[in-house]
């Protein structure tokens, strides 16, 4: 079996496009040492083979032998990453940063300090333009530390103003850090609970959010200070159902970086995870038209990064639009159209299988059961929310485990698997009792599909009517507006009251919506 390195390798020339391949035979081929030849081989053996085996390696190659193999494999991976690393300079400003002050240093070693000053003056003046506040207090101390050992009379007053510089961008960076910790800590209270429940749990967010805040006067914060408050602020406000706050947060973090365009050149991938904050916030708003605007920006985004090589934009991208994609039909009532997107979206679950992070392949599969339940396609519904039911760690996103179990009922009294109803009742009310996640919502479900499989034909109607005025009345109440993101009971009840599919009601919905505003709607 492969050991670690020899995966990592694999990994790494696998990942490799065409024009990285090529560039990497040109870096390597410029010596001709016998060394150099033999980890080209091992290159072009390892870039065929589709699961690695040593044996063929050194069957292929006898002028390898096997003591060989393991560093000429550690040779090979560093060679690839520095050809990569040139490769990509002129796509990273950081590699570009740290290269001026690699040279600074080489001058430095040769005690040539006002030719390493000039190049390090140059080099911070490029973090400063890219808001890299790290990169440039290490730079800032190196040129202490030349100014403190050497009498260079650069300037007059050097030592004052390196002193302040130090000290303002400890502060930045301080609070940047604050602010990046806050965020990542509301992310993990999102990944395992989800929205707050109820009162008392919307009490403990907020005191932590507002404990936890960094930051005081807005006017005075740098980029990436603003940057991670609206990140900060855009979670906070999702998690505690403030849909609105979190699409005006959202918006400006779209905003800033519309703002400095360099910045969207340099940090992609969070323009992007902005746009799809901002989706999400007006997708829970309902909002179509300026839905469509941030659906019409993420696309654009693709795009024109489509030819950048960056495998980690590439993923997000399909993330983001797959999820705004599938969102939008849901807004038009269009589910069977949506249809269309499984193929694609399944296929790409499979191609990136071992990149994609366990949350976004649960949620992409809820996604996908929604568009097959709003088709009338129950059975497919049930098989799409079993890749859901059959994974083990409910304590990730435990709110997308509740509503799994709540759909999946639902779609096996449509599928008429009524023999089987009580015991899947049972089974769900027993989960969301142990996962404390019993809200007045799920209460009146259980009580209304208890009745529905032993209820005669004739008096179903009544049963669905009065589901839905219960249901009704709950949901403009404080956090019971979960089960409603999460599925639109109350379009698939009237479905059932009217006699025609939950796909028409809600397509009927969004129509008679378009009617209402017509200047909004216009030309999307």
């Amino acid at each position: 079996m492969a050991n670690q390195q020899t995966e990592h390798l694999f990994q790494l020339i696998k990942s490799l496009t065409k024009a990285e391949k090529r560039n990497f035979k040109l870096y390597a081929t410029r010596g001709s040492n016998k060394e150099d030849k033999k980890f080209i081989q091992l290159f072009d053996v390892l870039d065929k083979m589709h699961i690695y085996q040593e044996d063929y390696i050194l069957q292929k190659i006898p002028e390898i032998k096997k003591v060989q193999l393991s560093n000429l494999k550690a040779h090979l991976y560093r060679q690839l990453l520095i050809s990569l690393r040139f490769n990509h300079s002129h796509l990273n400003i950081d590699i570009q940063i740290r290269e001026q002050i690699d040279y600074a240093r080489i001058l430095y070693n040769k005690g040539l300090y006002q030719q390493s000053l000039k190049i390090l003056d140059k080099a911070k003046n490029l973090a400063r333009m890219a808001h890299k506040s790290i990169i440039q207090l290490e730079i800032v101390e190196f040129e202490k530390m030349i100014e403190g050992q050497y009498i260079t009379r650069s300037i007059s007053n050097r030592a004052e103003l390196l002193t302040q510089e130090a000290d303002e961008l400890t502060r930045i960076i301080e609070n940047t850090q604050d602010l990046s910790s806050l965020i990542l800590q509301l992310y993990d209270m999102y990944i395992k609970a989800g929205l707050v429940k109820d009162e008392e749990d919307y009490e403990n967010v907020r005191e932590f959010f507002f404990n936890q805040l960094p930051v005081e006067h807005f006017k005075e914060l740098s980029f990436y200070e603003k940057l991670y408050l609206y990140i900060a602020y855009s979670w906070y406000s999702h998690i505690i159902q403030d849909f609105l706050m979190a699409y005006r947060y959202a918006q400006k973090w779209v905003n800033l970086f519309h703002s400095e365009p360099i910045m969207l050149e340099q940090e992609p991938e969070w323009y992007l995870k902005g746009i799809h904050r901002l989706s999400e916030a007006l997708f829970n708003l309902q909002h179509y038209p300026k839905f469509v605007d941030t659906l019409v920006l993420m696309e654009d985004f693709e795009m024109t990064n489509a030819e950048r090589g960056n495998e980690n934009i590439e993923l997000l991208t399909f993330l983001y639009l797959s999820t705004a994609r599938i969102n939008k039909y849901f807004m038009e009532g269009n589910f069977s159209q949506g249809k269309s997107l499984i193929p694609e979206i399944l296929g790409k679950i499979e191609l990136y299988q071992g990149k994609l992070d366990t949350y976004h392949v649960l949620v992409l599969h809820y996604k996908i059961a929604s568009l097959y339940f709003g088709s009338g396609e129950f059975s497919q519904a049930i098989t799409s929310l079993n890749h859901i039911i059959n994974y083990k760690d409910t304590g990730l996103r435990e709110d997308i485990h509740a509503f799994t179990r709540i759909l999946n009922l639902i779609a096996h009294y449509e599928a008429g698997n009524h023999d089987i109803m009580d015991h899947q009742i049972r089974s769900v009310y027993h989960f969301l009792g142990k996962m404390n996640d019993l809200n007045p919502v799920h209460l009146e479900i259980f009580k209304f599909l208890r009745k529905l499989a032993k209820s005669p034909y004739f008096e179903l109607k009544a049963e669905f009517l009065h589901l839905r005025d219960a249901l009704l009345q709950l949901r403009n109440k404080p956090y019971v507006k979960r089960p409603f993101l999460y599925f639109d009971i109350i379009s698939w009840l009237e479905s059932k009251i009217e006699n025609r599919s939950v796909q028409s009601v809600i397509h009927d919905k969004f129509v008679a919506l378009c009617k209402q505003y017509p200047r909004r709607f216009k030309k999307r």
